[in-house]
């Protein structure tokens, strides 16, 4: 949900942007992979060691590469299935960085309890993506959920900044929250799509249909059109005698 207006939002912002790294001659491809390793190498440099907040501003500045880069997508008339394809692939990197480098900590300083919701918020997020990907692939729509990828990046982000400057019970709540709202996004996916499944519910979208092969096998018997044939023309002419190899032939004297 909070993917839908946030994201109209900043790409109005982004639009200048945009514009200015398409006129230097940068491509989205190129802004959704460095995007994604500034991502992965914040978040694992900073929150590991508990940093929270500067690790948050950073994460932060590079997660907008994710909008940044559709952008300049539109404008430059580049749209296409793989640029969507890298993107999402990308992202699942991201993900894992953000609340792997946050369970690292939580494992380092023996906090088991915060140390089990960021796997699971880690685990949970991916399985959700998955979730999606996998329905839309067989034909059904996935498009449900309580938890999607916007709200667990605003949620953690904000809550682990918040901790960084010292705010108590924040990020304990917020890992809580997103732990049980992933789950039952995937609980709520695994349901709709078997809704879609079962008899009587709305059909998957079909396959082309693909053109039969030609029968092969013994020709067929002529048909009595040719036994006709045969019969009108009457039998051959029987061969008359061959010729004596030794005979000369008459010459006119």
């Amino acid at each position: 949900m909070l993917n839908r207006y946030a994201r109209a939002f900043f790409t109005r912002v982004l639009t200048p942007t945009a514009r200015l790294l398409l006129g230097l001659g940068i491509g989205p491809d190129a802004v959704t992979l460095a995007g994604t390793l500034g991502v992965c190498v914040m978040a694992l440099v900073f929150f590991p060691r508990g940093h929270f907040f500067w690790g948050t501003v950073a994460v932060t500045a590079f997660i907008f590469s994710d909008l940044l880069d559709g952008t300049m997508a539109r404008l430059s008339g580049r749209v296409s299935k793989w640029g969507g394809f890298l993107d999402a692939t990308l992202d699942r990197f991201g993900d894992a960085a953000i609340f792997g480098g946050i369970a690292y900590y939580f494992a380092f300083v023996r906090d088991r309890t915060m140390f089990i919701l960021a796997l699971v918020c880690l685990v949970s997020g991916a399985v959700t993506s998955y979730a999606r990907a996998k329905a839309e692939s067989l034909g059904y729509d996935c498009s449900v959920g309580l938890v999607e990828r916007g709200e667990r990046l605003v949620g953690s982000l904000v809550a682990t900044g918040l901790a960084g400057l010292g705010v108590p019970f924040v990020q304990a709540i917020a890992l809580w929250g997103l732990a049980i709202g992933s789950t039952v996004t995937v609980v709520q996916r695994i349901l709709h799509v078997r809704k879609q499944a079962l008899p009587g519910g709305p059909p998957a979208q079909p396959e082309p249909p693909t053109e039969p092969e030609p029968p092969t096998g013994p020709e067929p018997d002529a048909g009595p059109e040719s036994t006709a044939t045969e019969s009108a023309a009457g039998p051959e002419p029987p061969a008359g005698p061959e010729p004596d190899p030794l005979s000369r032939p008459e010459t006119a004297g």
